[in-house]
């Protein structure tokens, strides 16, 4: 897992269908050798611009879509509480 802001929308209206309904977000990886990549990511938890997040990837973000076959590599799995302070 790495920890992200989310920091705008993504709006896609042609897409796979398997991707509809799904609500998409840029984040910017937070910390670590990747700080400052950015990357779409689905939004499953009803996350908002600016708040920082957890993000799982891989074969477990599909998992959290309940579908393996997805074609979804980053899915926000948590928000971080503002008291929480990342370097």
């Amino acid at each position: 897992m790495i920890t992200a802001k989310l920091i705008d929308t993504v709006w896609a209206t042609r897409k796979a269908d398997s991707l509809n309904g799904l609500k998409f977000m840029l984040a910017e990886v937070i910390g670590g050798s990747n700080e400052g990549k950015r990357l779409v990511v689905v939004d499953i938890i009803s996350a908002g611009i600016g708040d920082r997040v957890i993000v799982t990837t891989g074969s477990s973000a599909r998992k959290m879509l309940g579908d393996d076959a997805i074609p979804v590599d980053a899915v926000v799995v948590g928000i971080i509480d503002e008291d929480c302070k990342f370097n």
